[in-house]
């Protein structure tokens, strides 16, 4: 085929958003004879696109220097500023910074009024909005949006609006913030922004409402970029924190097989052939799902692949140390975690975990202070999923401190929450303990059958760890009972089999070094047991240790 026939199918594919066929045609044009600046800048488009990374820098690298030949000083610019962008995500920081001093010497050092000057402010925006500086951030990115609108250029103004959103929601202004990342949304669906730009706001949006936890904008979007994927053949799928998001959507909903899958490829995606920011979420994530099966042997190794990539393996890590028994292991990292954590998502992530060990450690005081921070955060967010976990840990203390009728309220609410999220795993948590707290209200029958509910959905997801932990529930339940202990005996004899002194003991429950005594005493009566060991062993046959009910 002559060189003139495989630029003309090139071209066509380019518009078709082909980029197989695009690469294809318009490398063959280039093997007989040398593209001219224009159709490199749509070959390095089409190798961005499927992933080609080193390909794209190279292709984009001639792009410039053509367009410089020719003495198209601003076209050079724009090829130069793309080049920059390129580098900034890949993590090549120096190379960047080399050519982005280039494109500012090309263009007068900005004294230019152009619009290719709006592109040049875009990497200084995003390192003072990376490095905390975000009132510098969005005042940045609010010039990119004045000189887009007077240039009348769509892709720098979808760029401004991008990085303007994501500062005023750094800055908590999140109904102004996610307002422009819906009215980009809609400049992207509609086609007015090219596929580069399209691709990167997909991402950044996904990523934005996941910070903030307004998961039903992530899945609205993320439902979007399915679409978006699918009608342009060769594109490699899924970059970045949207490989992420998709695989926590899908187990939020109790799709946790493609969750599984969608994490793998997550993994080996954001690792090869470098490695990429995100790579530690995508471990994370991994981790999770194997936690939430039961195999924690693969959770913890997920875990530490995480902590290796720089993101914290907890609280996933601290969950298994408490499946396990590991109160006090569990119980000291999450409180490092919560006093570090700084930002409201972070903090968000940790607290429910926080709630949920400090009551097993027998610290309501802690996890109470733990739900009343949470359901601040709900409040401020405004989110139904952060909503919904304020109002599980707060229904969670409220069980643990015997006050069963407002329990029933608080994860009522939760419930719904959670049904209208169709996330049925927290859901079943939510009902399993409205069983324990219909339990506690001597409401029998409906604990039955709220438990029955939870442990059929835990079965059907393949949660073994949960149905482990009725199981053992039940069965602690009916030894308490045939032991004749009281449910204040019950938590005295866990922290006898903890290894807790008496003192430590009387600490932890607030009640005197006395009363723990004459507790003690009366266990051992009705255990017919004469020494410590002799009840630690008794705990440890009947599943009645900590984290276990």
């Amino acid at each position: 085929m002559s060189p003139a026939a495989d630029l003309t199918r090139g071209r066509r594919a380019y518009d078709q958003h082909d980029w197989s066929e695009t690469h294809s045609r318009l490398r063959a044009a280039d093997a007989k004879e040398p593209l001219a600046a224009e159709d490199l800048e749509r070959l390095a488009v089409a190798e961005q696109m499927m992933g080609r990374e080193d390909d794209a820098v190279a292709t984009l690298q001639r792009a410039y220097s053509a367009f410089l030949k020719r003495g198209e000083i601003l076209r050079a610019a724009r090829s130069a500023g793309s080049l920059v962008m390129n580098l900034m995500n890949r993590g090549d920081m120096a190379q960047a910074g080399g050519w982005l001093a280039r494109c500012r010497r090309l263009l007068d050092d900005g004294q230019r009024d152009c619009v290719e000057a709006g592109y040049l402010l875009i990497p200084a925006a995003l390192q003072a909005l990376m490095q905390g500086d975000i009132p510098a951030a969005a005042e940045t990115f609010a010039r990119v949006l004045e000189i887009a609108s007077r240039f009348g250029d769509p892709d720098l103004e979808a760029m401004g609006r991008l990085g303007r959103g994501q500062s005023l929601i750094a800055l908590g202004d999140l109904g102004a913030g996610l307002s422009l990342f819906d009215e980009n949304m809609v400049a992207v669906t509609s086609g007015e922004v090219s596929p580069i730009v399209a691709g990167v706001i997909y991402c950044a949006v996904i990523d934005g409402c996941r910070g903030i936890y307004d998961l039903r904008r992530a899945q609205e979007w993320t439902e979007a970029l399915d679409q978006w994927c699918e009608s342009q053949p060769g594109l490699v799928r899924y970059r970045g924190n949207c490989l992420v998001s998709r695989a926590e959507i899908m187990q939020m909903h109790g799709a946790w097989s493609d969750a599984m899958a969608q994490a793998d490829l997550a993994c080996i995606r954001l690792t090869t052939p470098r490695v990429q920011e995100a790579a530690g979420d995508a471990f994370y994530q991994l981790g999770e799902l194997h936690r939430l099966r039961g195999d924690f042997a693969k959770a913890e190794v997920a875990f530490r692949q995480a902590s290796d990539l720089g993101r914290s393996p907890h609280p996933g890590l601290a969950l298994i140390r408490l499946a396990k028994g590991q109160v006090e292991a569990a119980s000291v990292a999450l409180r490092r975690e919560r006093d570090e954590a700084r930002e409201p998502g972070r903090r968000c992530a940790v607290l429910p975990a926080f709630v949920e060990v400090m009551i097993v450690a027998g610290d309501l005081d802690a996890a109470r202070a733990g739900a009343v921070e949470l359901d601040g955060t709900a409040i401020a967010l405004g989110a139904p999923y952060v909503r919904a976990l304020a109002a599980f840990a707060k229904g969670s203390v409220q069980v643990a401190g015997g006050e069963h009728r407002a329990a029933l309220e608080s994860l009522r609410s939760a419930l719904s929450l959670w049904r209208g999220l169709d996330a049925p795993y927290e859901a079943a948590r939510t009902r399993a303990l409205i069983g324990l707290a219909c339990r506690g209200l001597k409401d029998n029958d409906a604990a039955a059958m709220e438990l029955d509910a939870a442990r059929k959905t835990f079965v059907q997801l393949g949660a073994s760890a949960d149905v482990e932990r009725l199981a053992a529930s039940s069965k602690a339940r009916s030894s308490a009972q045939a032991g004749g202990m009281s449910a204040r005996e019950v938590e005295v004899i866990r922290l006898v089999a903890a290894g807790r002194s008496n003192r430590a003991i009387a600490a932890q429950l607030f009640i005197s070094e006395k009363t723990v005594a004459r507790h003690v005493s009366n266990i051992f009566t009705k255990l017919g047991v004469s020494t410590r060991a002799a009840a630690t062993a008794y705990v440890y046959e009947h599943g009645l240790q900590a984290g276990r009910t």
